[in-house]
């Protein structure tokens, strides 16, 4: 191993750090080997625009398996001289996610009898976390800790942990190391701990920092590296980073559109076998009861276990691989968090195959870098496809560097089997990136543990959200539906005999369709002319309540939309996050019915994925107030019957012309041009429904995705001259965020006020039959025939579609005073058939 770690680790005549230090003056210095074991990259980052690119740890360049694995096992060695063999058996060894997890592993074997943890980004449904923490300076932060022995951290007699073994791939500021321990001794004290990394870069005033932490906490604090160097930035390094990161993304985007790629990634390669190499699956053989990694705790049984399984493990690869690629360059790619499994399978096939072979070790990651085809550059070519484990921070773009390009005969895509999924296997999904530019593509699925002291309430599966374009024409990223898919269920009845099944009292509207109304090209012409009117007035009104949300309810806020007509209010405050903010909001859609509540298999998903306090949810805009109502009636309900607590209730909305919620875009009534259009403006879904036969207690409740509809659909058209809008009114929306938390912003409920006054006035004697404000009634203009139609005088061209429909429909519209809505729309029991009132039935008049 030590010739061919030497061979491997002489520095080149480029250092691929050049073309970074020259362009903004970063200086690395150190001691001799330094330069070989780390290059410079660029990044998007606000908090640091350098990346220390390591040749050792097996994330970003592809290395010989048995170098990376050689790094971290040699300092774990060294860390047992320094214990001792007593204190080292003793010792906890703890890896940070995302680079270091498979390092750390790598240490806890040269420790040879130390259990092993590393922290983790994937929440496990039920396992209650032993510790969290932040990273200063990382692209992803809210590292877990989540042992399955609750007492691997505790320091507890059963285990006799004495020594914490802290281990990340570089020691800079020491801040995130340094805030672990603080937490960890707070709970648990123990008097030594030792921080290990391949490389020191602190600076003089970072030094004496770990003596004082020492002292302050009154522990013993060790640190343990292979190396010893300092970075050197000049004044002004961040911003000249980003400006030359922003030249040179511009600069990709133009050659790319030149030749019809994408900017910043590879360019397809044409294999022999045709323009895609075919993915084989290999059985690994995996040894049973033996976890993929350190998330929940490895232990030295496990070592032994996984240790006499190597071998086999890897003659099945080669047997996978054929004797063309056996002879050849093979790359074995770890992903994200599971670094260990891959790198060890690298290794035993590295020792079976022998020199006739060169055998390659990285890892995808999360981390976006800049990509420069320069050997002066550590990072020269990068893939990106979507993430295939359904993270609980949403979907997002991933990433593998050096690997196009890099002459790779196969590559062992190892995963473990949470993130053997279908955009693992989409066309823009991973494996499709990797057979464009290798021979050979072998998928190896390590199965993914799950701990034994997992007791939970919940089903043992709880059912996963629907993703376009499968269902819904939005973007997969872009919303999860908590729905199942109805489309072939056939759920739409004429109107009459909807109406005439509502009238008798037996149905409730959530168990059956209307047939969708398709818009007339009058009338669709007027969706076109209402979007261009007030995209801009949409833009400012979803920027404001945006910037409202990430102000009030903390910097990452799971958005939670009412299915449907919340849905593309929650899309649009995504894009938003996303444009001011370079941040990617989850969203989700949920079904809530009237009369019967929020759909508590959607809650359940929801807490068991994301922590419930963050949770946002979103409705496009409020009538009278009675969804608000429902909602804060049905997460107490929830509650009360053992749900997870924590959910908060309150409504995020576009508009609030009734003044029924505090977080709010706007409180004017005009059109919110998606009120028009039922499913052709909400990604092709239908309204929710809820009907026994259908939806059983651990199913979501369900809705149709009208993909025959899809010439008509305009969903996309609505998203995008919102969103074109946005730069336009950023000062506006900086001017209202600014404002609204000195305004009185509670709850007036103006609006309800002024339908019970309406509901007595013209004898209709329930609020339910009173539809306020442009958007409810333009919907029940398209979805049944109103009594009449009352105008506030003067409202002028936020009525013209109002009045548009009301003529088609026969129906009156009678112009009056003093409303706090431009319009409201009155349903009444005797004049309309099917008039439904609160629970969801049917109204009948006296």
């Amino acid at each position: 191993m030590s010739e061919r770690a030497t061979r491997e680790e002489i520095v080149d005549v480029v250092w691929s750090g050049d073309w970074v230090a020259e362009r903004l003056g970063v200086a690395l210095e150190g001691d001799g080997e330094l330069r070989g074991l780390l290059g410079l990259a660029l990044r998007r980052n606000p908090k640091r625009a350098h990346l220390l690119v390591s040749n050792v740890l097996g994330k970003h360049v592809p290395q010989h398996p048995s170098v990376v694995y050689g790094a971290g096992y040699g300092l774990g060695e060294r860390v047992r001289a320094l214990l001792g063999a007593r204190e080292a058996r003793r010792a906890v060894v703890v890896g940070y996610a995302e680079t270091a997890t498979g390092l750390g592993h790598a240490v806890a074997d040269g420790l040879r009898d130390a259990p092993y943890l590393h922290s983790t980004r994937r929440p496990i449904p039920g396992v209650a976390p032993a510790g969290g923490f932040e990273e200063s300076h990382s692209h992803a932060t809210s590292h877990l800790l989540l042992p399955e022995d609750p007492g691997l951290l505790a320091g507890r007699a059963e285990t006799g942990a004495s020594v914490l073994v802290l281990v990340d791939d570089e020691f800079s500021t020491g801040n995130t190391v340094l805030n672990t321990i603080r937490a960890l001794h707070e709970s648990h004290p123990r008097e030594r701990y030792v921080i290990v990394a391949l490389v020191d870069m602190r600076s003089a005033e970072d030094h004496d920092r770990l003596t004082a932490f020492a002292a302050e906490i009154g522990a013993r604090v060790d640190l343990v590296t292979r190396n010893t160097g300092t970075v050197t930035l000049p004044e002004g390094v961040l911003e000249r980073g980003r400006a030359l990161v922003a030249a040179q993304e511009a600069e990709q985007a133009e050659r790319a559109a030149g030749r019809g790629g994408e900017a910043g990634q590879a360019e397809p390669r044409t294999t022999a076998s045709g323009p895609v190499a075919p993915v084989t699956r290999v059985d690994l053989g995996w040894p049973a009861g033996v976890p993929d990694g350190g998330r929940h705790g490895f232990t030295p049984a496990h070592r032994a276990a996984l240790e006499a399984a190597l071998p086999g493990m890897a003659e099945r690869i080669a047997a996978a691989l054929g004797d063309r690629a056996r002879r050849g360059r093979v790359l074995v790619l770890g992903f994200e968090e599971l670094m260990y499994a891959p790198l060890r399978l690298g290794a035993a096939l590295e020792t079976l195959l022998g020199p006739g072979a060169e055998v390659r070790f990285s890892t995808t990651t999360r981390s976006p870098v800049l990509a420069v085809d320069d050997p002066g550059y550590a990072i020269r070519t990068r893939l990106v496809f979507p993430a295939h484990d359904d993270p609980a921070d949403g979907p997002g773009d991933r990433y593998a560097y050096n690997v196009a390009g890099a002459g790779f005969d196969a590559v062992v895509a190892v995963v473990d089997s949470t993130a053997d999924t279908a955009e693992l296997h989409a066309p823009d999904g991973l494996l499709a990136r990797l057979a464009e530019h290798t021979g050979h593509v072998l998928l190896a699925a390590v199965p993914s543990y799950t701990p034994h002291h997992h007791h939970t309430l919940e089903p043992a599966v709880l059912p996963e959200p629907l993703r376009g374009p499968a269902f819904s024409s939005y973007a997969p990223e872009d919303v999860g539906w908590l729905l199942q898919d109805l489309s072939d269920t056939v759920l739409e009845a004429p109107t009459e005999e909807r109406e005439e099944a509502i009238q008798s009292g037996g149905a409730h509207y959530a168990e059956s369709l209307p047939v969708e109304y398709q818009p007339s090209a009058e009338y669709q012409a007027l969706f076109t002319a209402a979007l261009d009117a007030s995209a801009a007035r949409i833009a400012r009104a979803v920027g404001t309540v945006t910037e409202t949300v990430l102000a009030e309810r903390g910097p990452r806020p799971v958005l939670v939309s009412l299915a449907r007509a919340g849905t593309p209010v929650g899309v649009l405050m995504r894009h938003w996050a996303r444009h001011r903010h370079g941040l990617d909001l989850p969203h989700y859609a949920i079904s809530i019915v009237r009369g019967r509540g929020i759909d508590a298999t959607a809650l359940r998903w929801l807490a068991a994925h994301h922590d419930p306090a963050d949770v946002v949810f979103v409705d496009g805009w409020t009538g009278k107030g009675a969804i608000t109502r429902e909602l804060a009636a049905a997460v107490s309900e929830f509650e009360a019957s053992g749900g997870p607590a924590g959910f908060d209730p309150e409504i995020a909305v576009l508009a609030d012309p009734g003044g029924c919620v505090r977080t709010y875009g706007t409180r004017e009534d005009f059109l919110i041009p998606s009120a028009c259009l039922n499913s052709t403006v909400s990604g092709l879904i239908s309204r929710t429904v809820l009907r026994a036969d259908l939806v059983g207690p651990d199913d979501f409740h369900g809705a149709k995705f009208y993909r025959e509809l899809a010439d008509s659909d305009v969903s996309g058209d609505f998203l995008a001259a919102v969103t074109a809008r946005f730069d336009e009114v950023a000062d506006q929306v900086d001017a209202d965020a600014k404002e609204l938390p000195a305004v009185d912003r509670a709850p007036t409920w103006e609006g309800w006020a002024a339908v019970e006054r309406i509901s007595e006035e013209y004898g209709i004697h329930d609020v339910n039959l009173v539809k306020p404000g442009v958007g409810e009634t333009t919907r029940v203009l398209l979805r049944r025939v109103p009594w009449k139609i009352l105008a506030k005088r003067g409202a002028g061209a936020d009525l013209t579609h109002i009045r548009l429909l009301a003529e088609q429909r026969g129906v009156p519209v009678e112009e009056v005073e003093d409303l706090p809505y431009s319009c409201v729309g009155l349903i009444h029991p005797r004049y309309t058939r099917g008039a439904t009132g609160a629970d969801g039935k049917a109204v009948t008049g006296a």
